[in-house]
Formats: C-alpha cells, structure tokens, sequence
C-alpha cells in the first residue's frame, strides 16, 4: 500500500478529452444563448471528477443539468433581489452543488 500521498490519489483524464468538453460546452452555451451553461458545466465537471480517484477510489459526479439550471433560476432572482449582492455567494453554492452531486463509485 502506499502513503496517502503516494499513486492511490491520481487523474486519470487527457488533455484532448479536456479541449474537447470545453469546445462542446463552448458551442452548446453560444448556440444556445447562454441557457444550456448549466449543461456545460455538468459536462465538464463530471468529466473532470470522473477521472479522479482519491485513495484508491474512484470518484462519480450524478449531478443533472435540470437541477443546476434550477438553481441557476434562483440564485439569478436572489441576485436581482439584492441588486447584485447575492453574487458573492454564486460561486460558493456552486461549489457547495458539486460537492453534493459528487460520491465514490466504490
């Protein structure tokens, strides 16, 4: 076995499968006016949390892109709500999301 810092954490993902996510997810969010961003992002970051493993086991991102667009809605009402303060916390809930949609697959 090795030391926690040793190959049981690693990245497994390429560098062509990474341009090739954001190309698509570039193209789907301009053809697309900017609504399926929340469809990219999930395109991206479950690809990136997908080729993770973190001691040994392999991480599994199951967020679904209705549930980020669900949010998305929201947090752009509470954004206008408190002209523009909310905007500080978007990023933290977003990262809060991924956290809740990401698990081991073993």
């Amino acid at each position: 076995m090795e030391t926690k810092y040793g190959r049981d954490s690693f990245f497994d993902g390429g560098l062509l499968g990474l341009i090739a996510w954001t190309i698509l997810g570039g193209l789907v969010t301009v053809c697309t006016l900017g609504l399926a961003y929340p469809l990219a992002l999930c395109w991206i970051y479950g690809w990136k949390i997908n080729h993770t493993v973190i001691e040994g086991k392999r991480m599994k991102f199951y967020g679904s892109a209705v549930g980020l667009f669900g949010n998305w809605i929201k947090w752009f009402v509470l954004i206008v709500i408190t002209l523009g303060i909310y905007g500080f916390w978007v990023g933290i809930k977003l990262e809060d999301w991924k956290a809740k949609n990401t698990t081991f697959v073993n």
